[in-house]
C-alpha cells in the first residue's frame, strides 16, 4: 500500500487500485491482445466478476511504485514498441491519477495472441470509463 502524508492528512492507495489503473491502461495500448494472470485472476474470471489488476503485480514502498504487467500480444506487432508504450502509458496514469512516483514498469511478455484467435480476456472499459464516474463529488 502506498503511503504519503498531505497538507490536511493521510493518503493511502491500495495496491488493488493502483493495479487496476495499470491494467486498463495496459488493455489501451495497440497490440496488447489481452493480460494474463495467473489462478486467482481465472477464479475471478469463472465467476463472472470484471478483474482490472488481471496479470498486474504492484510493489509500493511510501510514494515510490513498481508495476510487473504480464501481456499477450498480438502477432505481427513489434514487441519492443508495444513494451516501451505500456510503460509510459502505466507511468503517465498511474502518476496523472495516484501522485505516485512511478519507478519502473517491467513487462513480461507470455503469450502471442495468433491470427484469427479469438481475444481472451479482453476488458471493454477504458481508464477514463472506471475512474471518471468515481471522480463526482
Amino acid at each position: 500500500m502506498a503511503v504519503y502524508t498531505k497538507e490536511l492528512g493521510m493518503v493511502e492507495i491500495a495496491d488493488d487500485v493502483i493495479a487496476a489503473i495499470a491494467g486498463l491502461s495496459t488493455m489501451e495500448v495497440k497490440g496488447v491482445a489481452s493480460m494474463s494472470g495467473g489462478v486467482v485472476d481465472g477464479i475471478t474470471e469463472v465467476i463472472g466478476r470484471k478483474n482490472l489488476a488481471k496479470g498486474i503485480r504492484v510493489k509500493s514502498n511510501e510514494k515510490d511504485v513498481t508495476i510487473d504487467a504480464n501481456i499477450i500480444v498480438n502477432y505481427g506487432d513489434s514487441i519492443s514498441d508495444i513494451s516501451e508504450n505500456i510503460q509510459k502509458k502505466i507511468k503517465g496514469d498511474v502518476e496523472k491519477y495516484t501522485g505516485l512516483n512511478v519507478v519502473g514498469v517491467n513487462i513480461h511478455v507470455v503469450g502471442i495472441n495468433q491470427p484469427g484467435e479469438p481475444k481472451t480476456g479482453v476488458n471493454d472499459s477504458t481508464l477514463q470509463d472506471v475512474i471518471e464516474p468515481t471522480l463526482e463529488i
